[in-house]
């Protein structure tokens, strides 16, 4: 399941059972997951114009979800007692999958996005998924956010696009059509202009946009994985996907394919606790980087 990423290095984890019912219940589904993620590209200037938001890459991303009839959709839970309404509760997911089962049965899974989010948006989307699932809504849910090599490597990525765009100064950056707030140089200025160790433009902006930006308190893998670490969503099948570092792009041209002094590690398998037995060795490739 998921070969095709796994062998181009993307992370990839199955919890409580989401392997097999994805091999047994939905592998049209999983096919038509895993062509639209492996299709997925990010050029750096559209993370960096950005400004740390949802990047054209996460939008056609989404449209090509859309497409596969990955579809938003509104649940809604009603409680009644003695035809008494008392409770009504509205959970909305960006994308479901249908699928039409035998006898008119229809099962759902569910897929959340959070390319760059602050991190709490992991607890709403995985509580979402466990009370779906707890009602009978959703067969299992799928995350997907920024992967360990991606996360890790942001710093040299930026820089390196900051090198090859000669950025000097914040009048270069606007003629490349990227604007600053006015907090935003006042943050870099005082890298540049302190007394002592002041910090060159090209490090100093670089740092102060991957922090402000793609900081520690964002969506990423380690965030996920400190949430499933503490049971959140739990018991909820789920699957994991971490977009990796060569998903990015500068120009025609992949991160992989250009000269990196900095080797990426290679990740063990995550704890042997997240994973079923029957899946164990299916996950040995999958991505992890213990805190």
């Amino acid at each position: 399941m998921f070969e095709a990423l796994r062998k181009k290095g993307y992370q990839i984890e199955f919890v409580s059972h989401a392997l097999a019912i994805l091999e047994i219940d939905f592998p049209d589904a999983a096919a038509e997951l895993e062509e639209v993620v492996l299709n997925q590209s990010v050029p750096i200037e559209e993370i960096i114009g950005s400004g740390g938001g949802e990047t054209k890459g996460t939008q056609r991303l989404r449209n090509g979800l859309t497409k596969k009839g990955w579809v938003k959709e509104t649940f809604t839970i009603k409680k009644t007692i003695n035809d008494e309404p008392r409770e009504s509760i509205s959970h909305k997911v960006d994308h479901v999958r249908v699928v039409d089962r035998s006898a008119g049965k229809r099962y759902r899974i569910a897929l959340e996005i959070e390319w760059n989010n602050k991190d709490p948006f992991f607890d709403r989307d995985l509580e979402n998924f466990k009370r779906l699932h707890s009602e009978g809504g959703i067969s299992l849910g799928v995350m997907i956010t920024r992967g360990t090599s991606l996360q890790d490597n942001m710093l040299n990525l930026v820089r390196r696009w900051v090198d090859e765009k000669r950025i000097e100064s914040f009048e270069r950056l606007s003629e490349l059509g990227i604007e600053q707030t006015a907090r935003q140089r006042r943050e870099v200025l005082r890298r540049v202009q302190r007394v002592r160790n002041p910090i060159p433009f090209p490090d100093a902006w670089t740092a102060h946009f991957v922090s402000d930006k793609f900081g520690a308190a964002t969506t990423h893998w380690r965030k996920l994985d400190d949430r499933i670490r503490r049971g959140v969503g739990n018991p909820c099948p789920l699957v994991l996907i971490g977009i990796l570092r060569d998903a990015l792009v500068n120009g025609a041209r992949r991160f992989s394919t250009l000269a990196d002094s900095h080797h990426l590690p290679d990740y063990p398998k995550w704890p042997s606790h997240h994973v079923s037995p029957a899946q164990t060795t299916q996950d040995k490739d999958c991505g992890y980087t213990p805190r």
